[in-house]
């Protein structure tokens, strides 16, 4: 059965707001969470980005719910070995209900410490050198290694969940998503992609969850919905390998002034139209997703949660139980 959750954009919403959606989410029926995790935000207008460690420790305080990071890069901005001491304690704070989902990365975020942005091949060779890392130290065994890309030495994690996190791989083309069935424990990509789907289950994917997720723009007045999306989440719209590329906010909003209000209008459900969220969602649980995360664009939080608990989730779910 489908799990549906919701999204926390920690590039649009300050550190106490995230709390209170985390909080409003579980409320609303929702039965889990993802968190993205980026060091700057896509564009000035979204203005916040927060530390996501740090957020992953105070949302298990104030929810139950599972949560997994949509997703983070644990190649270059911070050693691997110290993303996996990371996501053990988050796994021990969740009472083992953190996910670690992983990707290779965008310029934006990775390139903030001076070295060079490596091609997509090697990215990926880094991230499952990488993964390879962060088992071995999920064993809670002293660790030295030294690879093509990383060196460990003498290190052990002491604070560790009973059973290590799940490491979701994130992949939006075919050789990700075949590197996404070979090393991970499930596949993260961020549209109802049924062939993408397949290929990561060919690659030995098999019967693991894929997740994937979608940004609405809830409001009783569509029009006005649609500029705030196009306002704040123009860059999603931005084609290709552009957005691994571009190094800072500013050269997203640069970019962002080529997308219309119209091509944000084709991706993005706006309004309060019940057929067109429900469709929208359902679109990847027909993909075969096992877990789908909605995110809410701009300030009306409140109205979004109360839609989808009275007149989105209810549905969902029902079509869920007869599926």
């Amino acid at each position: 059965m489908t799990t549906y959750g919701y999204f926390l954009s920690s590039e649009e919403f300050a550190p106490a707001e995230l709390l209170s959606q985390a909080r409003a989410a579980e409320q609303a029926g929702f039965q889990a969470l993802a968190i993205s995790d980026h060091f700057h935000p896509w564009n000035d207008e979204q203005g916040q980005s927060s530390f996501v460690w740090s957020m992953i420790g105070a949302i298990s305080q104030v929810t139950s719910l599972p949560v997994t990071t949509f997703v983070t890069c644990p190649t270059v901005r911070m050693h691997p070995a110290i993303n996996a001491q990371a996501a053990a304690t988050a796994a021990v704070l969740t009472g083992g209900r953190f996910r670690f989902g992983l990707g290779t990365g965008e310029a934006l975020n990775e390139h903030i410490l001076g070295g060079p942005w490596p091609e997509a091949p090697e990215r990926m060779e880094m991230l499952e050198e990488a993964v390879h890392v962060m088992r071995r130290l999920f064993t809670g065994e002293q660790t030295t290694h030294r690879g093509t890309h990383y060196t460990v030495q003498n290190a052990r994690l002491y604070t560790l969940p009973d059973e290590p996190p799940p490491l979701y791989v994130s992949g939006f083309g075919p050789q990700a998503a075949a590197l996404a069935g070979r090393i991970g424990d499930g596949f993260v990509t961020m549209g109802p992609d049924a062939e993408l789907v397949g290929q990561f289950r060919r690659a030995g994917g098999g019967r693991k969850p894929v997740l994937g997720g979608l940004k609405v723009c809830w409001g009783t007045d569509r029009a006005q919905a649609l500029k705030t999306a196009h306002r704040l989440w123009a860059n999603e719209q931005l084609p290709g390998e552009l957005p691994q590329i571009l190094p800072t906010p500013t050269h997203f909003e640069q970019a962002s002034k080529l997308v219309t209000e119209e091509s944000v209008a084709n991706a993005v459900v706006c309004g309060d139209d019940v057929d067109a969220h429900l469709g929208a969602v359902s679109a990847f649980a027909d993909a075969g997703f096992d877990e789908v995360y909605v995110g809410q664009i701009g300030p009306d939080q409140q109205g979004f949660f109360d839609f989808y608990r009275s007149r989105v989730l209810p549905r969902l779910q029902e079509t869920a139980r007869r599926d």
